[in-house]
């Protein structure tokens, strides 16, 4: 009988190979995506000194306008499963903006209630218990911190670049990810799903 553990090692093995795969070419396939990236952030209300993790942050896009936000006194953490993601992080320079940490977010390396505000790109999709490790999110997450979960292109156009439908069963719905983040110690506080992006920002409940 297989387990629950034996199933998410799967997981892991089937996350790490796609994004090896596609580590060295991830920047150069999405050259425009910086100012999403620095508008999603800015929608978190980070204030000089903040402590922030990006999860799953794979080549460390999000790093510089996280530093930014959060100043030199800020605390700036990106975490990731795949090592060929964070070796390119480090090549583009990002680890300049911020420590970069191999950790699955299932088992966050941090202390509970430790952070400010996780930023989360594209992450819910690839993770295989989303309930599970969005409340491993929140025990690192101080009551009334803020979780951003982004995408710089909305559900439609992602579908259609994946050469797939969207079903009203999809994650990202917005009913069907408002009672995941409920059961998962958030409370969904806005909801955007356009062409150009998505953005759902929760705050932990505590």
């Amino acid at each position: 009988m297989r387990s629950m553990s034996d199933d998410r090692t799967d997981d892991h093995t089937h996350v790490r190979e796609f994004f090896t795969a596609r580590a060295a070419d991830w920047d150069r396939r999405f050259p425009d995506d910086g100012p999403a990236y620095a508008a999603a952030v800015a929608e978190l209300g980070l204030r000089e000194g903040d402590r922030v993790l990006d999860a799953g942050c794979g080549t460390g896009r999000a790093l510089p306008a996280l530093r930014a936000a959060v100043g030199p006194s800020g605390v700036v953490l990106g975490a990731d499963l795949t090592p060929a993601m964070l070796e390119e992080a480090a090549r583009a320079g990002r680890d300049r903006d911020g420590a970069l940490l191999l950790a699955d977010v299932a088992a966050l390396p941090l202390r509970s209630s430790s952070l400010d505000a996780v930023f989360a790109a594209g992450l819910i999709a690839h993770l295989p218990d989303p309930a599970g490790d969005l409340r491993e999110i929140a025990r690192v997450v101080r009551p009334g911190g803020v979780l951003a979960l982004f995408h710089p292109i909305g559900r439609a156009a992602l579908a259609a670049r994946q050469g797939r439908t969207l079903t009203p069963d999809d994650l990202r719905a917005e009913p069907n990810l408002r009672a995941l983040l409920t059961r998962s110690g958030w409370r969904m506080t806005s909801y955007t799903d356009e062409q150009d992006r998505f953005l759902a920002l929760a705050v932990h409940e505590g």
